[in-house]
């Protein structure tokens, strides 16, 4: 995992909780790194878990839902940090149409050894897009979350709908109707 996301993830966690909840959960999940991360860095994604899960014990919130509001969350570092990729595409589902043949390309260019999940998009109507996300990591309701400020970004009105295609949750399909 590219440690862009992991710095984001401290800088949320400074911001929400301040500094000493960085340092609780660093020494706590005693990660290989040490908790010190760059931005062009690689590390295994398992740190980004034990982080989350220390963060889960230290705040009473879910692992799920700490995954969902990071997702939200690194939307916006993206956009900040990338708008090139949200220029083109004048629709949230254009964008999500994307991910996988435009964004990723772009990202693998800059990161060759991203491992980066998969987004097959299929237009059902113009007023439903269904999103099949693969990854190893099974972290959909992070994804969820990126999806949810995709929809905000473009303001569109939208519901999404998760189902499990596989039972480990390394395959998910998501129904996004506007």
């Amino acid at each position: 995992m590219k440690g862009i996301v992991f710095s984001e993830f401290m800088e949320m966690v400074e911001s929400a909780h301040g500094y000493d909840m960085v340092d609780k959960i660093i020494i706590d999940a005693n990660p290989p790194s040490g908790g010190a991360y760059t931005a062009i860095g690689t590390y295994p994604h398992t740190e980004m878990v034990s982080l989350i899960v220390s963060l889960s014990k230290h705040t009473d919130t879910s692992v799920p839902d700490l995954l969902h509001t990071f997702g939200r969350y690194l939307f916006d570092t993206f956009v900040k940090n990338y708008p090139a990729f949200f220029e083109k595409p004048k629709t949230a589902f254009e964008f999500f149409d994307s991910i996988e043949e435009y964004i990723h390309v772009e990202v693998l260019k800059l990161y060759p050894d991203a491992q980066l999940p998969t987004f097959e998009t299929q237009l059902k109507t113009d007023k439903e897009l269904h999103l099949v996300y693969e990854s190893e990591r099974k972290m959909a309701i992070f994804a969820l979350g990126l999806l949810e400020k995709g929809l905000e970004h473009y303001k569109e009105n939208a519901t999404i709908e998760m189902k499990q295609l596989e039972d480990d949750g390394s395959k998910v399909l998501f129904i996004i109707s506007k």
